[in-house]
C-alpha cells in the first residue's frame, strides 16, 4: 500500500486533441543530367550524391618500423610531415620546447643532440650522393638525410657514431675514402628548416633535407650498412680511374756480356761571331 494520500477529486476525462491532416509527399526533383554523379547514397539509392573530387596521389611513406623493404629510389618529399617533427623533436630532453620554437618560425634550423634517437655520419657532397645512390640502388635504403653546408648529413642508428670508426679501422679501402665525421653521445647537429625554401628562390639553401622524415618511427641504417656501402662505392671509384702509364724498367746486360760504355759526348762548338777574349 502506497504511503503517498489518495488524491479525493474526481479525474477528468483527457480531451482528445484533433489529429493534423497528413501531408501529401513531395517528389524528389531529379538533378539535372549535366552534373553527373557516380555513385548513390548507401542508404538511399535513389537520392543523387555529390561528385567525388579526385583524390593527389599519396606519397609512400620513407621508412617505416620494421625490416624495410626494396626501394629503387629516394622519395621526393623534401619536407617534414608533423609525424616526422615529432620524432626530430623526440631527441631533445624539452621536446614541448623543440615545437613551440618550430610553431614561431618553421623556417629556422635548430640544434638537435646525438646519440638517444639518432646518430649522424657526415660525408662530404659527391661522395655522399654516390653512397646514397649504392644505398637505393643495391641496398635497403637510408634513413633521413640533409645538406649542410656542403656536406651530406646521414642520420643512422644510434650506436653507429662509435662501431663505424672501429669497423673502418680494420678495413682495407679505408684508405681510398674520404674522412667521414661521426656524431655520437655528446655531439650536436643542426637539423635543416622543416618546410623547404620556395622554389622562386634561385639558389637552393644552404641548409636543406634532401630525403626529410615522414614517419613517427623512420627506419635509420647502423654501422654495417654504411660500411658495405661506402666500401662498394670507393672500389667503383677505383675501378673507373684510368691507369697511368708504367714506368720503363732501364735495360740489363746479360750475364756474362761486356758493359756497353755510355757514348762519349760531343764537342760544343759556338756559333757566335764573336771572338773569345
Amino acid at each position: 500500500m502506497s504511503s503517498w494520500p489518495r488524491d479525493p477529486r474526481p479525474s477528468l476525462p483527457s480531451a482528445s486533441l484533433p489529429s493534423a491532416p497528413a501531408a501529401p509527399p513531395v517528389p524528389v526533383s531529379p538533378f539535372p543530367p549535366s552534373r553527373g554523379f557516380p555513385t548513390a547514397h548507401p542508404f538511399a539509392p535513389d537520392l543523387p550524391t555529390r561528385p567525388v573530387p579526385p583524390q593527389r596521389p599519396r606519397i609512400p611513406a620513407q621508412r617505416r618500423s620494421g625490416p624495410p623493404g626494396p626501394r629503387t629510389q629516394p622519395p621526393t618529399a623534401a619536407y617534414v610531415t608533423l609525424a616526422g617533427a615529432d620524432w626530430l623533436a623526440s631527441a631533445s630532453r624539452f621536446p614541448r620546447s623543440v615545437h613551440a620554437l618550430w610553431a614561431d618560425n618553421p623556417a629556422a634550423p635548430l640544434v638537435l643532440p646525438c646519440g638517444t634517437v639518432f646518430d649522424v655520419v657526415g660525408v662530404p657532397a659527391l661522395f655522399g650522393r654516390r653512397v646514397l645512390d649504392r644505398l637505393w640502388a643495391g641496398g635497403p635504403g637510408s634513413g633521413p638525410v640533409a645538406v649542410q653546408r656542403g656536406r651530406l648529413l646521414l642520420f643512422a642508428a644510434p650506436g653507429t657514431a662509435q662501431r663505424l670508426p672501429a669497423l673502418l679501422g680494420w678495413e682495407e679501402w679505408a684508405r681510398a675514402m674520404p674522412p667521414l665525421l661521426c656524431h655520437g653521445t655528446g655531439d650536436a647537429v643542426t637539423v635543416p628548416p622543416l618546410y623547404p625554401q620556395g622554389e622562386e628562390e634561385p639558389v637552393p639553401p644552404a641548409s636543406r633535407w634532401l630525403v626529410a622524415p615522414e614517419v613517427r618511427h623512420p627506419w635509420l641504417p647502423d654501422a654495417e650498412v654504411l660500411l658495405w656501402a661506402c666500401v662498394r662505392v670507393a672500389r667503383a671509384a677505383a675501378d673507373a680511374a684510368p691507369a697511368g702509364p708504367a714506368p720503363s724498367a732501364p735495360a740489363t746486360p746479360p750475364l756474362g756480356g761486356p758493359v756497353a760504355e755510355p757514348p762519349a759526348p760531343a764537342p760544343v762548338t759556338s756559333t757566335s761571331t764573336l771572338s773569345p777574349r
